[in-house]
């Protein structure tokens, strides 16, 4: 990866407390585990960025691995990777990804 795109990622991660990257946009998912991500966040009305890795090929392959995981969409809550859609999927059902929010001072719906 060279070091634009690290630093593109860095800066992302960094300047939005929570940062989705996925294919698409939040208003237009291009893939369902987008989608279901993206309506999570929504759904708990959290203010997330979503990051469109399909508008660059070096952002798509950077990506994974920047994080060291092979899939997309990936989520980061104040700098710290939480995880791909089973995780996040998982989480949200399960009330953990509220706890890791609160946890974080991220505001969502209660």
């Amino acid at each position: 990866m060279d070091d634009q795109t690290k630093n593109s990622i860095q800066n992302y991660i960094d300047n939005n407390d929570v940062c989705l990257f996925m294919k698409g946009t939040p208003d237009a998912p291009q893939c369902g585990f987008s989608m279901a991500v993206s309506n999570m966040l929504k759904i708990l009305e959290v203010n997330f960025k979503g990051i469109n890795v399909l508008e660059n090929q070096s952002m798509r392959e950077g990506i994974k691995v920047f994080s060291d995981w092979p899939t997309i969409p990936q989520l980061y809550v104040k700098k710290e990777f939480i995880g791909g859609c089973d995780i996040v999927k998982e989480m949200y059902e399960n009330g953990e990804l509220k706890k890791v929010f609160d946890d974080k001072g991220v505001n969502y719906k209660k």
